[in-house]
């Protein structure tokens, strides 16, 4: 078995990238770690497997749509204005 066909390889790299979205923020790199997880997790569960493109494929789709998930839920919609109650300099 190849390395990149490992289930535990795949969820490592969500937790470094979950990670790396924290110390980076940018909301970037946690559409890449859902993706990443969700890859391990069908790898574990037996859903995916293959090659490496394949797998490469799986984690894209899983990625962009962990990204649209997360923006859909967390992101500002449009027209919303963030309005602020209190300053920063207000005691």
């Amino acid at each position: 078995m190849e390395f990149w066909q490992l289930w535990w390889v795949w969820l490592t790299a969500g937790v470094v990238l979950a990670i790396l979205e924290v110390a980076v923020p940018g909301f970037i790199f946690l559409g890449f770690a859902g993706g990443a997880t969700l890859t391990g997790i069908g790898i574990w569960l037996g859903l995916v497997g293959g090659t490496l493109p394949a797998l490469l494929l799986v984690f894209a789709v899983a990625s962009l749509a962990s990204w649209a998930v997360l923006r859909a839920i967390f992101g500002r919609r449009r027209g919303q204005v963030k309005i602020w109650e209190k300053d920063i300099n207000d005691n």
